[in-house]
């Protein structure tokens, strides 16, 4: 985190020879919204550059500069940007009521909010790490930490718990093979978070992972949190093992709970239509043979042994660093939910420029109507699309918002191991989806291209389009966001048929 940047005056907005109000935004989006609602009394910027992705940007001292000298700083969180920018947020920005979380407040403002649903359709299980509560009672605030930490491991064999970044880096987090310690073995969480990350077991048996939690509420003094113990079957049948629960499809997480101190899973067996808890004692983690995988003759990778062994690896599942809540926070794929937006920044503008109130009134009810005729359009090109074609296959989960409100599917891909290059296995699995769902497009983001290379390839191999959706940027071609949703539902409507 950068650190608090001390810079003294402030702006005054105002008409002829005032110096306007200083506005950062996180997000070219969320600039977009204020620079429409606050008009000539703004002057706007956004920390993430057009283009950029807030899920990984990592701010700089000039940044933490930009909101110390800010009158109002919004951020859209629920765990949208990278947690080291929210911290540099709060760390900078001079006053917490002018500090300012959208998606969060939007609720109170008739936003429609939805849950993050992951359902990737592994057939092994997806096993992450997550944070449940908030820990108000234990003094924890948006920008502390929960940290983690493996301390213990008795098995066959050795445990690797790594992050594949987005550029296919590793990050190793617990590695059992040089001993386990809090010092050296451990990673942190936001309150109300997960993550999602591979675990490699060199040798089949019965592991028993040791898991150690603390609060870091950035005071140099750590809360001690509780511990527990997880068990895992690794290829061999895991009702041989201690345990009454097997845990073996859906999503999982070994979870910290931040308000009870307590450690155990949290499971997703059927896509978050059944969520339970499931004490660690009573748990074992089905780690099937049909998890086995070779070791990528990659130097980066000679941590999980030589390279071609085999091991068992349950997967990351989705490339790069993933750190999310439990509700979507990509509420502006729904119009309507930016018209509660454009209201909070109206009404945060007035609070650090009362003199201004009137314009600000007058500019979101303008704006306003702009995004009724916007939602009208939307939901009138996306109406024309065939039902049995309104199926999105995407290379990034920020579309839920858009086919919550418009009538679609979203029906995702993800490499299951992004280690390593995809296997034929997961190759044919992405063209079954095609093929089966009959798609004419697939669709990528267009700072996410890099990303898309195999639903790209595979496309072309089943004569499908692929098409560009703008998820969570602007580019040179769609700099506003009433720009950026235009191009949405006339690329819809466009790929996926329909009479234009």
């Amino acid at each position: 985190m950068l650190g608090a940047v001390l810079l003294l005056g402030c702006s005054t907005a105002g008409g002829s020879g005032s110096t306007r109000l200083k506005v950062v935004t996180t997000t070219e989006i969320l600039a977009d919204l204020a620079r429409n609602v606050g008009g000539d009394r703004v002057e706007v910027s956004s920390i993430v550059p057009p283009g950029g992705d807030p899920h990984s940007y990592e701010p700089t001292p000039k940044d933490a500069a930009r909101v110390a000298e800010a009158d109002v700083t919004f951020t859209n969180h629920l765990l949208l940007e990278e947690q080291s920018l929210i911290k540099t947020i709060d760390a900078n920005a001079r006053t917490k009521d002018l500090n300012i979380s959208l998606a969060e407040a939007s609720e109170t403002y008739g936003a429609h909010v939805i849950p993050l649903v992951e359902n990737i359709g592994l057939d092994v299980l997806w096993l992450g790490l997550r944070v449940r509560g908030e820990g108000a009672q234990r003094g924890a605030t948006r920008t502390s930490d929960v940290r983690l930490s493996a301390t213990k491991l008795d098995g066959p064999g050795n445990l690797v718990v790594y992050l594949t970044e987005s550029l296919g880096q590793p990050k190793v987090y617990f590695n059992s093979a040089d001993g386990l310690g809090a010092a050296t073995d451990s990673t942190s969480l936001p309150p109300a978070a997960h993550t999602h990350v591979n675990w490699a077991f060199t040798k089949p048996g019965t592991y028993r992972l040791t898991l150690n939690a603390a609060l870091d509420k950035g005071d140099g003094n750590p809360t001690p949190l509780g511990e527990s113990t997880f068990t895992f079957a690794v290829g061999i049948d895991p009702h041989t093992v201690a345990g009454t629960t097997v845990l073996d499809k859906g999503h999982t997480d070994l979870t910290v709970d931040l308000d009870s101190g307590r450690l155990y899973t949290f499971n997703d067996t059927k896509g978050g239509a059944q969520q339970t808890e499931i004490a660690a004692e009573q748990a074992v983690i089905d780690v099937p043979n049909r998890a086995l995988v070779s070791v990528p003759d990659d130097p980066r990778f000679a941590f999980l042994g030589q390279p071609g062994s085999q091991i068992h690896q349950l997967p990351q599942a989705v490339l790069g660093k993933h750190v999310h809540g439990e509700i979507d926070p990509h509420l502006w794929q729904d119009v309507k939910n930016v018209k509660a937006y454009a209201q909070l920044i109206r009404d945060g503008l007035k609070r650090a420029d009362p003199d201004g109130a009137a314009t600000y009134d007058q500019n979101t009810r303008d704006y306003n109507r702009k995004l009724d005729e916007l939602d009208a359009y939307v939901a009138e090109r996306i109406g024309r699309i065939p039902a049995t074609n309104r199926q999105l296959i995407t290379t990034h989960d920020a579309f839920g918002y858009l086919a919550d409100a418009y009538g679609m599917t979203v029906a995702g891909f993800v490499v299951p191991n992004p280690a390593q290059e995809p296997s034929v296995q997961d190759i044919r699995k992405l063209t079954e989806t095609i093929r089966n769902l009959r798609v004419p497009a697939v669709f990528m983001e267009p700072n996410l291209v890099q990303r898309a290379s195999v639903l790209t390839q595979v496309a072309k191999d089943q004569n499908v389009q692929v098409c560009m959706l703008y998820g969570d940027a602007f580019d040179d071609k769609a700099t506003t966001y009433l720009d950026m949703m235009r191009h949405n539902a006339d690329e819809l409507l466009k790929c996926l048929g329909g009479n234009q």
